[in-house]
């Protein structure tokens, strides 16, 4: 048997893809023509990772997140970001109560299933920061006390792209968190005419009932990580991720973290492709909108306009794919 496809453990795919099935099928109810968008964000969920939506105003960047955190039956927050938003709107503050003489912590934004964090990039990078030790240890630190945030813990967050007005570039730190990065892209005219006719008078989010619960979705979660992956799958990772870093073409590669949840998001692609063993198709599937936001292309690349995503297919195509033996 090739070692890429041994799967010691069993894994329940049809409870799965059956979640996944409900939840894409909800999503598209309400987001016309853009299945490969709603494929991508379905993945990010059940890899329990963070979920990063950028393009121009007005294309359903924040609608794609509502309609996601509506889909499932759990605690969902929504976030404006603003100039003026401090970081304990979103992790929360200590507050002195007057009857019990003790100061008694009052929970922020951030405390909640799903998060949906609308134009991150326009609040300040102090508030940004708020959001590091949430996305990646999934527990906020305030007054010397630790909290832990509700699982599973997922942040969407919209961002406009940074030439336009009034946005703050998200620091690295903060990117590198996010283990996707989607853009929604304008609709077909097929897909305008259609969202003109059924959605022109009342919101399509009235009429969505959640599919799943926030329980059965982390079920799934922990039975995707239960996939099987070959060492030559582990290897062919860290030879992408390894090859980002010498680029000529990127002064910044992709990080530990990068490798990590490229793996993750593999093992979700795979599982949601009905496969109980990740293969090197799932990795290249997810490698732009996982790796495409965390690496920084040299100014030559940008001056002969090599965008980030070019590149990383540009390196995949590179990497030599494992041959299982």
């Amino acid at each position: 048997m090739s070692a890429l496809s041994t799967a010691p453990e069993t894994v329940d795919l049809d409870a799965v893809t059956a979640v996944a099935g409900a939840v894409h099928r909800a999503i598209t109810t309400v987001i016309e023509g853009k299945d490969d968008v709603v494929s991508t964000a379905v993945t990010v969920l059940l890899a329990e990772g963070h979920l990063l939506i950028e393009d121009v105003p007005g294309v359903g960047k924040t609608m794609l997140a509502k309609t996601l955190a509506r889909a499932i039956d759990c605690q969902v927050s929504r976030v404006q970001f603003t100039p003026d938003l401090l970081p304990s709107d979103i992790t929360g503050v200590s507050v002195f109560n007057q009857d019990t003489r003790s100061f008694e912590f009052r929970p922020g934004a951030i405390f909640a299933n799903v998060v949906v964090g609308d134009e991150i990039n326009r609040a300040s990078p102090k508030t940004q920061s708020a959001l590091l030790e949430a996305m990646e240890e999934r527990q906020v630190t305030v007054d010397r006390h630790t909290y832990p945030l509700p699982r599973p813990f997922l942040v969407m967050a919209t961002q406009n792209p940074i030439e336009m007005e009034g946005t703050y570039p998200l620091p690295e730190a903060q990117r590198d968190r996010f283990m996707a990065r989607i853009s929604m892209g304008y609709p077909s005219p097929r897909s305008e005419m259609a969202m003109l006719e059924h959605h022109g008078g009342v919101s399509p989010l009235d009429e969505l009932t959640p599919v799943t619960t926030a329980e059965d979705v982390q079920r799934q979660i922990e039975a995707i990580r239960a996939l099987h992956v070959a060492p030559a799958l582990r290897q062919y990772v860290v030879a992408i991720v390894g090859t980002s870093r010498t680029h000529r073409m990127l002064r910044l590669g992709a990080s530990p973290r990068a490798g990590l949840q490229l793996l993750r998001a593999a093992r979700s692609h795979a599982a949601l492709t009905g496969r109980d063993h990740v293969l090197p198709e799932d990795v290249q599937s997810v490698a732009v909108p996982v790796l495409a936001h965390r690496v920084l292309p040299t100014g030559e690349a940008s001056l002969a306009r090599h965008n980030a995503a070019d590149i990383v297919r540009e390196l995949v195509e590179r990497t030599t794919v494992p041959s299982g033996r």
